[in-house]
């Protein structure tokens, strides 16, 4: 599957019910239409980290891929992702000036501990008719 150049492409734990939320959470502040989403456990997921040489054992919750430019993870991810979300969450990116290692440890802890305080699910839920689209791997 080709990569929609004019997207970038979420990759997210799809059993992880914090992840998902925060699918949704993203999904509705996207006002320009900017991002697509795949689990970082489907054949899509496990081919875009393969490629860029991401070992998903180590970074397993949250990658963007803006395609033909970059991919960022973890922390970094999360505030290039809110850079293009509606209202007061763009400003969020300023946290960027911090820097990424500081940043990744809160990240990591929060990561660490998201199965155990919010939760994990047996399947990827199905995203609703009008989300499929937004959805690379379904």
């Amino acid at each position: 599957m080709d990569l929609p150049e004019d997207k970038k492409v979420v990759l997210f734990d799809g059993v992880c019910n914090f992840c998902n939320a925060s699918v949704r959470f993203i999904m509705k502040r996207d006002k320009k239409d900017i991002f697509r989403f795949a689990s970082l456990q489907s054949d899509l997921g496990q081919k875009l980290t393969s490629e860029r040489g991401i070992d998903t054992s180590k970074i397993d919750s949250i990658i963007l891929i803006d395609p033909g430019n970059a991919y960022y993870i973890k922390s970094t991810a999360a505030l290039e992702i809110s850079k293009d979300l509606r209202g007061l969450y763009s400003a969020l990116s300023l946290f960027l000036f911090i820097p990424e290692g500081f940043r990744n440890v809160i990240y990591d802890y929060v990561a660490r501990n998201r199965y155990q305080w919010f939760g994990k699910s047996k399947t990827c839920p199905m995203p609703s008719e009008d989300e499929q689209s937004r959805f690379l791997d379904t």
